[in-house]
């Protein structure tokens, strides 16, 4: 069973994003609303994935994967980006970036843990 670690500011994303992932599908999931909150959990829980929204106050998701990759303990964690805005110009940052995938706020949850597993190669 995957476990995943969600990160989202939004008490009402983190909690749809964990019901699609733990009800529709049958995984484990760990959650944290910010930044710093999630690297800790990273590095406690050493989960198999990591979906992380991008616009976060305090520190936003782009700095949080910065840590993440910086950390030897959570540097093989594959991240997906959770995100409202997705744009063009930002896809190229994010190519540049070792992110497994993104995801477009809003998601259809049935099919979430679905999109996450195509993008990771897991069957």
């Amino acid at each position: 069973m995957p476990r995943a670690l969600v990160v989202d500011d939004d008490d009402s994303i983190r909690e749809i994003t964990q019901l699609a992932l733990e009800v529709v599908a049958g995984w484990e999931v760990v959650t944290a609303d910010g930044g710093q909150l999630a690297i800790e959990m990273a590095d406690e829980h050493l989960p198999d994935v990591i979906v992380l929204d991008l616009m976060m106050p305090d520190m936003d998701g782009l700095t949080t994967f910065r840590h993440l990759q910086a950390q030897q303990s959570t540097a093989h964690i594959p991240v997906v980006l959770l995100t409202a805005k997705v744009q063009v110009g930002d896809r190229q940052l994010w190519d540049e970036m070792a992110v497994a995938g993104v995801i477009s706020k809003p998601f259809d949850p049935m099919s979430l843990a679905g999109e996450i597993s195509t993008m990771l190669g897991w069957p």
